[in-house]
């Protein structure tokens, strides 16, 4: 039946806008909250000492739960770019022990790296595009050359900020299956030190020390993992040599 009356052009136009926004709030929102309440302030190696009896019993009680819970807490910290990932990792291996607890924080890592991955092609791209450096030019020449070698150097490297390197990839066309399997394989190094952390925190923690988070930084730790990143970065090298031995 006919009434007569124009349909809203602004009816259409929301759920549009709202499918955009959604996930730049759903992303954004946690990580204000986050630094709002004193962000890193809020962990306290003091608090998780009197607390690890108590939550190694939870875990023990819990044997699938327990798991679960702190890979979807690991997910939702990743996901929302909160500068925690280390922490998690750590008390992964305090609670589950270094095999387990790099496994649940890799897969958990990837899985909410994967997430934001996703939500930055989708809604966040294009207004992060309009407003990058001249660094965002410089990657782009690498990605291109080869995707998964360069974003497996860059996740090789632990001096690259974690969120960052989540991003930055959305930029350019790396297929979904080539992120995650260079996301997985390049956080599972650093990962296993900060399990590995973990898991002997509980002597630290008994003789009221603090862990020495600065190890991964090492010469031992972080010259290997230069290494894997030059590695990594070989086809894209050759790829770069060729390039100009054509040209010339």
């Amino acid at each position: 039946m006919m009434t007569g009356v124009p349909p809203d052009p602004k009816r259409g136009r929301m759920p549009a806008m709202l499918k955009r926004v959604l996930p730049i709030l759903l992303i954004g929102l946690p990580l204000v909250v986050f630094l709002v309440l004193g962000g890193g302030g809020q962990i306290s190696f003091d608090e998780l000492a009197r607390g690890e009896h108590a939550l190694k019993a939870w875990v023990a009680a819990h044997p699938v739960l327990a798991p679960l819970s702190y890979s979807a807490a690991y997910i939702v910290v990743v996901a929302v770019s909160l500068p925690i990932g280390s922490y998690m990792t750590i008390l992964g291996g305090l609670l589950f022990g270094p095999v387990i607890a790099t496994l649940l924080a890799a897969v958990s890592a990837t899985t909410g790296a994967s997430l934001l991955y996703l939500a930055a092609r989708t809604t966040l791209g294009d207004f992060l595009r309009r407003r990058a450096g001249p660094t965002l030019k410089r990657m782009e020449a690498g990605f291109r050359a080869s995707a998964f070698s360069y974003l497996l150097a860059l996740r090789l490297i632990p001096v690259f900020p974690f969120a960052l390197i989540n991003l930055v990839p959305a930029f350019f066309p790396i297929p979904l299956p080539t992120y995650v399997a260079a996301t997985f394989l390049g956080i599972l190094p650093a990962t296993m030190v900060c399990a590995g952390i973990g898991h002997g925190l509980s002597a630290v923690l008994a003789e009221g020390r603090r862990p020495d988070l600065s190890i991964i930084g090492r010469p031992e730790i972080l010259l290997p993992l230069l290494g894997l990143a030059v590695l990594a970065l070989l086809p894209v090298l050759l790829k770069k040599l060729k390039a100009k031995g054509a040209v010339g």
